[in-house]
């Protein structure tokens, strides 16, 4: 059996019954993500953990809730890395944290953090600028997997070089290391960098608001949504920001087209940050 073939054996209605399924016994709704993405990453889970049949893997599913963590894990994507896309963060630390600044209080939302490098990396930016100390940035994300892996704020030694390179690029102001203590192969983040960190579990799909924001990102998520769930994200920010707040999405990702896309101004250049219109 080709690659290919081996990555369409489940089928379209197979993939909507295993979805139902995790909506239905945990509460995981996945039905309006990206159907090609899904499909491909059930298909990978299918051959890697060697299942005879599509049959022995929804049991699986419905009977074993550390397999349907697992399963999370699996087919939600956790690419990231600090200071990813250097001119982004040029953008937030020339355009938008010098308004930020002028507030008494900022509240920053990092929805769909992942690992936690983009988190830190907002981290390290807000202390350069002295408003860390007034600033709390909630970290989410629906997998406990990787949020985990962020609160501890250990990072792979081997990407410090490439993490170096974008945080000066990104417009960084000391030596990198001095962020971070080398702990055999890991990277160990300074703890005062943490501590202005919240780390929750929120699910874009099914929870709602917590809190009114200045700022929310949330890069390079909602590419695995199909239209009509973009446009109900999307309206979630709204709500969540205060007026004149500030919305990053990633570099594939815009609000034309979209509901909310009357409420808010795009920036000057060519990053994906849009400012929220006053009523």
């Amino acid at each position: 059996m080709s690659e290919m073939e081996e990555l369409n054996y489940i089928k379209d209605e197979e993939v909507a019954a295993l979805l139902n399924d995790m909506m239905e016994f945990y509460g995981y709704d996945f039905t309006n993500y990206s159907h090609a993405s899904i499909k491909r990453r059930i298909n990978r889970v299918f051959f890697k953990d060697r299942f005879p049949s599509f049959a022995e893997l929804r049991y699986r599913v419905r009977t074993d809730p550390a397999f349907l963590t697992y399963l999370v894990e699996e087919i939600t994507v956790n690419v990231t890395e600090m200071f990813r896309d250097p001119t982004f963060y040029q953008a937030l630390r020339s355009e938008v944290l010098p308004v930020l600044a002028t507030y008494p209080f900022i509240r920053i939302w990092h929805a769909g953090c992942s690992t936690g490098e983009e988190v830190y990396s907002m981290a390290i930016m807000l202390e350069e600028m002295n408003l860390l100390q007034k600033s709390i940035i909630y970290a989410t994300d629906l997998n406990q997997g990787v949020l985990e892996r962020a609160r501890k704020g250990f990072f792979p030694l081997s990407q410090m070089q490439q993490y170096s390179q974008n945080y000066m690029l990104a417009g960084g102001q000391n030596e990198f290391s001095r962020y971070y203590s080398a702990n055999y192969e890991y990277a160990k983040f300074r703890e005062d960098l943490g501590n202005k960190i919240i780390f929750a579990a929120h699910n874009l799909v099914t929870d709602r608001s917590f809190n009114e924001f200045q700022l929310i990102v949330c890069r390079n998520v909602l590419i695995y949504f199909n239209r009509t769930l973009q446009d109900d994200v999307l309206q979630l920010f709204s709500e969540s920001l205060d007026q004149l707040g500030y919305l990053a999405l990633g570099s594939k990702e815009t609000l034309k087209f979209t509901r909310v896309s009357p409420q808010f101004k795009k920036i000057e250049g060519k990053e994906k940050i849009w400012r929220k219109i006053a009523k």
